[in-house]
């Protein structure tokens, strides 16, 4: 009797390991649905897995406004990339709400029957990027590593992996793969006062401010966004509310107006949030 008490109590701490390391360990190696033109990266131990979003939220570029002079340089460069020619990783910075993401977004739209795929990846899973491109670089297909409201603060091991990864390893820069990459800090990284004396009495302070502009530096292409004045933010209102199929009239302009001074904000995000619901709205009048 005691033994078999004892091979059921063996039976339960060997169940309880394997629960452990199947939280640590990778999966079994899985190929990626490659039909698919979006993608989630999930980093698991060393490695990761990359799932496959069937319904990627994504729209034409048409349907953006007030960025024109961002959107073309993106457009450019991206151009170049399905090409093949040279092309440069881009931190687009600024102003939140005025349509970083939605213009990464909305190239997939625009792009995808050319070969762009697009790659989501948080920036706690960035310790693991090596482990994507390796399984991305013998790929056909043109890959943007889309890392979204990206900063870091001190410290942080992803910081370090992604400055690798953009330009400081020894192997060469895979020709198929992009970083874009959003933020609202220029720098990605926390700037105080006393860097430019030498935080905690440092000596080298000079130093101290190089390692933090450093990863900045290694995006060529750098895009700026600024806040919304009023004719750019009812233009953005307008196009996201045509997109609905409603009517833009004096009604719907004051109503947008109205919006923005209850949210204390004009951007791109509050035209969309607006004409969100304007149109519920709306639908259930006509219901």
């Amino acid at each position: 009797m005691n033994k078999i008490k004892s091979f059921k109590i063996l039976i339960k701490k060997i169940i309880s390991v394997l629960n452990r390391l199947d939280m640590i360990l990778p999966p079994e190696a899985k190929e990626p649905d490659w039909t698919s033109i979006a993608f989630r990266w999930q980093a698991i131990g060393h490695s990761g897995v990359l799932h496959s979003l069937p319904r990627p939220h994504t729209f034409p570029l048409t349907r953006l406004a007030a960025i024109d002079k961002q959107m073309a340089q993106l457009v450019r460069n991206t151009e170049q990339f399905l090409l093949g020619r040279p092309a440069n990783n881009v931190l687009l910075t600024g102003a939140r709400g005025t349509g970083k993401s939605s213009l990464i977004k909305a190239l997939l739209h625009e792009y995808a029957e050319r070969g762009l795929r697009l790659i989501e990846v948080d920036k706690h899973d960035l310790t693991t990027l090596p482990a994507l491109l390796l399984i991305l670089e013998s790929r056909p297909e043109k890959f943007i590593v889309f890392c979204d409201d990206l900063s870091f603060e001190d410290g942080e091991e992803g910081y370090k992996a992604l400055k690798t990864a953009l330009d400081g390893s020894l192997s060469c820069r895979a020709d198929n793969v992009l970083v874009y990459a959003t933020s609202n800090r220029r720098h990605l990284m926390p700037e105080y006062m006393d860097d430019n004396v030498g935080r905690g009495g440092e000596i080298h302070a000079r130093e101290a401010v190089e390692e933090k502009v450093s990863l900045s530096d290694r995006f060529g292409l750098w895009l700026s966004f600024y806040a919304f004045d009023q004719n750019e933010y009812l233009a953005a209102a307008e196009n996201w509310l045509r997109d609905f199929g409603l009517t833009w009239d004096e009604t719907a302009r004051q109503a947008a107006l109205q919006w923005a001074q209850t949210r204390g904000s004009r951007s791109g995000r509050t035209a969309y949030q607006f004409a969100c619901d304007w149109a519920g709205r709306n639908e259930v009048e006509r219901v």
